[in-house]
């Protein structure tokens, strides 16, 4: 009888353990998913600001050079994934503002998702935006973007590549601005044009969007 009653404890706790042990999995498989992002449909990225092309494609070399004095090539856009704003120092309102919930939107990302993420600010503006110019600017938002500018033909192959259209327009004072899509180019870790983020940008859209399409390509 009293070895009848040990077996039946023995059972009985036995079976508790199993119980907690298939709990513990289901809620750590629970917490798991919970922590991984969200994979957005088409629509559900569109409604984000966010459009992909239907193929990747490539684009030509180049070479810039960055806000710290050195060449920015295409062999910076592989590894991790790039996000390009076209704009220009003197720009009044778009670039600022563009740049603000850039810095937003990547001061939310963990350190790791920092480490596969860069924000680029290309200058379509080359007279005015030195490296010395674009070291004033850009960290001001982040001190992890990077500010690049180069010859003004090498700037107009590679925006018209990326379909980001712009035009210096003169003003009546003497002075000149430049006209220029507000688009965020998306740039994937192979190094390919792989689509655009485009206004009004929101950090949290943006960082939704972006976690996405990580995590699905």
């Amino acid at each position: 009888m009293a070895d009848e009653r040990i077996l039946n404890t023995g059972s009985v706790r036995l079976t508790v353990i199993v119980v907690l042990a298939f709990i513990t999995l289901v809620i750590a498989g629970f917490a798991y998913k919970l922590s991984q992002p969200r994979i957005l449909n088409e629509y559900e990225l569109k409604a984000n600001g966010a459009v992909l092309l239907d193929m990747p494609r490539k684009f030509s070399e180049f070479k810039l050079t960055d806000h710290q004095g050195k060449p920015f090539t295409s062999e910076n856009l592989n590894g991790k994934w790039t996000l390009i704003f076209f704009g220009f120092t003197h720009c009044p309102d778009v670039c600022p503002t563009t740049l603000a919930a850039a810095a937003k939107m990547y001061a939310g990302l963990k350190p790791r998702e920092q480490e596969q993420l860069q924000i680029l600010l290309v200058s379509l503006d080359p007279e005015r935006d030195t490296p010395e110019q674009l070291a004033k600017y850009v960290p001001y938002f982040n001190a992890d973007f990077i500010g690049a500018s180069g010859d003004k033909y090498m700037l107009l192959k590679l925006a018209t590549e990326l379909n980001v259209a712009f035009s210096k327009v003169e003003l009546d004072n003497g002075d000149y601005t430049i006209d220029h899509s507000g688009n965020l180019v998306l740039i994937n870790p192979y190094g390919h044009y792989h689509g655009f983020l485009r206004p009004p940008f929101e950090e949290g859209s943006m960082r939704l969007a972006w976690r996405s399409i990580a995590a699905s390509f």
